[in-house]
């Protein structure tokens, strides 16, 4: 009884081992098939695993590419807006008049004498 147990748990992992390798998509060879049923059948397979892929990159890439038309369009308005800033502040120092007057002297300054020196 244990012998068929064993043997039927060993049967069971090998061929859910087997059967899940068969499961996994990708590109196969076709060449080693031996009738045209089989070569087609392969070739099919390789075809749909391929268009998925391109489905799967496309979706990708265009999801890409969306997130960056926003973040585009998002530093598009902060530009805008710095501008704005800059064209204001700009605005107000012309408005603004200017100090003529002249600077004063610092206070630890020595004064010149007539020949040049101090």
């Amino acid at each position: 009884m244990r012998g068929s147990a064993f043997f039927t748990l060993i049967f069971v992992v090998l061929g859910s081992s087997v059967a899940a390798a068969q499961d996994i998509p990708g590109i196969e060879i076709c060449t080693a098939e031996k009738t045209m049923e089989r070569r087609t059948g392969c070739l099919q397979s390789n075809v749909n695993f391929l268009q998925q892929t391109v489905g799967k990159l496309r979706l990708d890439h265009q999801q890409r590419l969306d997130a960056a038309n926003r973040q585009i369009e998002a530093l598009k308005a902060t530009v805008a807006s710095l501008q704005k800033t800059v064209e204001e502040l700009q605005a107000a120092q012309k408005a603004t008049p200017p100090t003529t007057s002249a600077p004063a002297p610092a206070k630890d300054a020595v004064p010149a004498t007539k020949d040049g020196t101090k």
